[in-house]
């Protein structure tokens, strides 16, 4: 018969008094270092949520157009917009998804990547503007950092698996723990700390699972994580069906080196070759024929035809639209005009699947308005988090210092978070190696230079 001892309730106290300074400490280091690229992320991802509104309003000069007649050929609107871009060369033509939409073709000259928006009804050329200049691109640009270069994307990527982190120890944190108030319900006013406590404490709460959802679904587009996923998914027969191209004679090229828009799981995607042997005896079938071979194959109205750009390329049409079950990509020989490839939704493997579904929900596409408002009442959420987090610990800091949460009375706690990092370092590698760092600098120089120690008290 065991026997308990007086001991062991303060010994189990001071276990759980140190668990909870840590958690709370690594909760604390996490948001204010990332708090500036969540706000980023919020309020651009808003933003990016109502892209196709802002376009219809904002640029809507450039994409609307009314409809008058019969719309011209498409290679007829291709030659408009090579004829308003002097010494340039079409790379893809976007057909309009509706009557009343504009033609989109890309153009390159001088290394320089054009969007031309054309009137498929009279050919007008309506504007041009830089590829990177468009506001989607400049919007997602921004959104990753990817803007000012790889290494600021790097940011963004271990802000996403802090973001994981801070949901993860906030809910650890905000579990009840015999209170009653700040679970569900706010207390004070906005002039006491324990407000703000709660206001931070109850939206994290509430939308930590969609916050998370956000941050794990935004990794695929990261430059390190996404980049290795993506090759390793499709390495494993996870991604795109590659036995598709196993009888096909392929370039060097993949798919998002020809295509404006490409699905993530298809992005690394061989491109076919058209059959060469077939050019000493025909001609190629043209545009007019391509696109006619798309439509007639039933892919979803709207789509993108990357033009052949030498003897070997070939047609490919492709759609990435709002809901995932229309994703579709053709690859079209260019002098028989038939289908080399035809690749859809339904037949990417079921990792595949996920991957892309959780991308779509991620920009608020896959469940219309519902998808797209939980997603911006998620960014919300996420703002309110940061600037309540901040008014808390401007609130509780002591003068001249940071107001770090204090050190747990037992150490020894520390190892079982060292595990857990290097764990979390496995599955993304440049977050736990980012929060190594952190624990590191925590441990090792904080506690052993009298300044920084009296500074982060």
């Amino acid at each position: 018969m065991s026997s308990i001892t007086a001991a062991e309730p303060a010994e189990l106290a001071l276990a759980g008094v140190s668990l909870y300074r840590a958690i709370w400490r690594w909760h604390f280091f996490a948001g204010l270092l990332v708090i500036p690229f969540m706000l980023n992320l919020a309020v651009t991802g808003s933003l990016y949520l109502f892209k196709d509104e802002i376009n219809d309003t904002i640029f809507g000069y450039r994409y609307l157009v009314q409809p008058q007649g019969q719309p011209l050929l498409p290679q007829a609107l291709v030659d408009k917009a090579v004829a308003a871009i002097p010494g340039s060369t079409a790379t893809s033509y976007r057909d309009p998804a509706t009557p009343d939409r504009s033609a989109i073709v890309t153009v390159s000259a001088d290394k320089t990547s054009t969007l031309v928006f054309v009137n498929p009804y009279d050919g007008k050329v309506l504007d041009t503007v830089r590829s990177d200049d468009e506001f989607n691109t400049v919007m997602k640009h921004i959104h990753s950092l990817a803007f000012f270069g790889n290494w600021t994307n790097r940011l963004i990527e271990i802000t996403g698996g802090f973001a994981m982190v801070l949901v993860v120890t906030g809910i650890y944190l905000w579990w009840p723990r015999r209170q009653t108030g700040g679970v569900v319900s706010v207390r004070g006013t906005p002039s006491r700390r324990v407000f703000w406590r709660d206001l931070h404490a109850v939206t994290g709460a509430f939308a930590g699972i969609l916050i998370f959802f956000l941050a794990l679904t935004g990794m695929p587009w990261s430059g390190y994580w996404g980049s290795n996923a993506n090759s390793w998914v499709n390495s494993q027969g996870l991604g795109y069906p590659a036995q598709l191209w196993d009888d096909v004679p392929k370039s060097e090229k993949v798919s998002q080196d020809i295509l404006p828009k490409v699905g993530w799981t298809v992005e690394k995607a061989p491109v076919p070759l058209s059959d060469i042997a077939a050019a000493q005896s025909r001609q190629p079938v043209g545009l007019d024929a391509a696109v006619q071979t798309a439509k007639d194959a039933g892919i979803t109205p709207g789509f993108d035809v990357a033009l052949p750009s030498d003897a070997t390329g070939v047609y490919s049409a492709a759609i990435y639209p709002d809901s995932i079950a229309g994703e579709r990509m053709i690859h079209i020989d260019q002098y028989s005009g038939k289908q080399i490839v035809d690749l859809s939704y339904e037949q990417y493997p079921i990792f595949g699947k996920a991957i892309e579904w959780g991308i779509s929900v991620h920009q608020g596409q896959e469940y219309g308005r519902i998808n797209q408002f939980l997603m911006l009442a998620t960014c919300l959420a996420i703002i309110l988090s940061c600037v309540t987090g901040v008014v808390m610990w401007w609130k509780r800091r002591p003068t001249g210092r940071l107001g770090v949460p204090p050190m747990p009375p037992k150490r020894s706690v520390y190892i079982g978070l060292w595990v857990i990092a290097v764990i979390f370092g496995v599955a993304f590698p440049l977050t736990g190696l980012a929060i190594l760092v952190m624990v590191a600098f925590d441990q090792l120089v904080i506690r052993f230079v009298p300044p920084l120690k009296r500074a982060f008290a």
